[in-house]
């Protein structure tokens, strides 16, 4: 079973795992975070009450796993900080 969507942009290129330690000393495996891809906006949308990142990138992007595509463009490394934004950005297509 795949850990990660096709489209994400941890499958390509293959990245090696390497070992860190947790808060608690223990060994674990982790991936090192690639560079983000450069993103394009088509413009700026007026979201919608209660509309959710999800949504939009299903709408816009046809994919609703995408909506990391959206956070990035924003430049939010945690999609939820952008929970109160009223005007966000939106990616092109296709990636």
């Amino acid at each position: 079973m795949a850990v990660f969507d096709r489209g994400s942009r941890y499958v390509k290129p293959p990245l090696e795992p390497y070992s860190a330690a947790d808060r608690r000393g223990r060994e674990v495996k982790a991936l090192p975070m690639p560079e983000p891809p450069i993103e394009t906006s088509i413009g700026q949308y007026v979201r919608k009450q209660g509309q959710r990142l999800d949504h939009m990138a299903s709408s816009f992007l046809g994919d609703p796993h995408a909506f990391w595509r959206i956070a990035e463009l924003n430049g939010a490394v945690l999609p939820d900080s952008l929970a109160e934004a009223e005007k966000l950005q939106i990616p092109a297509l296709p990636r």
